[in-house]
């Protein structure tokens, strides 16, 4: 028997975040039988390894123990991110991490990298957390190894902040250079009125 099996749907959280979709995609709640989806694209050590708490090997396990827990509290949101056919591409959020604000965090299945995808959700995200959460700035973070990752933050209107050492699980918890950004919701919706916006359905 397995941690979902154990799950009975009537303890599932209640009150989850809406649907948002995208030109391309779709992001929604994890859903308890994302699991077997989840573990090849999240447990490719080349995108653990820019997660600062994604162990590797990434165990089924470890997505069910995931899965069971994300969005139990209000403070931590998590969205997977699907195409519109239903196919699983990755994983996007925000709350509380490191700063003082809440931060955005994503991380994308190699196969999909490349396409734009990130941007697309990140700007989907970054709207529902001004508009839909309130908040007044955003933090997120890149290692400095991951040019891709930093494009994303710059192209959502973020700007950098400075550079700290992070721990990363999947390293063994070595300390690794990574940059810091911040996004304020003045700065966010000049970004939105002057850049090219991907529209934005909620249900």
């Amino acid at each position: 028997m397995t941690l979902l099996d154990r799950i009975a749907p009537a303890i599932l959280p209640e009150n989850r975040p809406p649907v948002l979709k995208t030109e391309r995609l779709v992001l929604r709640a994890p859903r308890l039988d994302d699991a077997p989806a989840l573990v090849p694209l999240i447990g490719d050590r080349r995108v653990a390894e820019n997660l600062s708490r994604v162990p590797h090997p990434y165990s089924l396990k470890d997505a069910e123990t995931f899965l069971a827990s994300a969005n139990r509290n209000d403070e931590q949101v998590s969205f997977v991110v699907t195409l519109h056919d239903g196919t699983l591409v990755g994983g996007c959020g925000v709350g509380p991490f490191m700063g003082e604000h809440p931060e955005i965090g994503y991380w994308y299945g190699v196969p999909h990298w490349g396409r734009g995808y990130a941007t697309e959700a990140a700007r989907a995200l970054i709207d529902y957390a001004f508009n839909d959460r309130g908040y007044e700035a955003l933090e997120g973070g890149a290692r400095v190894t991951n040019p891709a990752s930093r494009r994303v933050l710059e192209n959502c209107g973020y700007v950098w902040t400075g550079v700290i050492l992070l721990p990363v699980r999947a390293l063994g918890g070595v300390s690794v250079p990574a940059d810091r950004f911040r996004l304020d919701r003045e700065r966010w919706l000049a970004h939105v009125e002057t850049s090219a916006r991907y529209p934005i359905n909620r249900s």
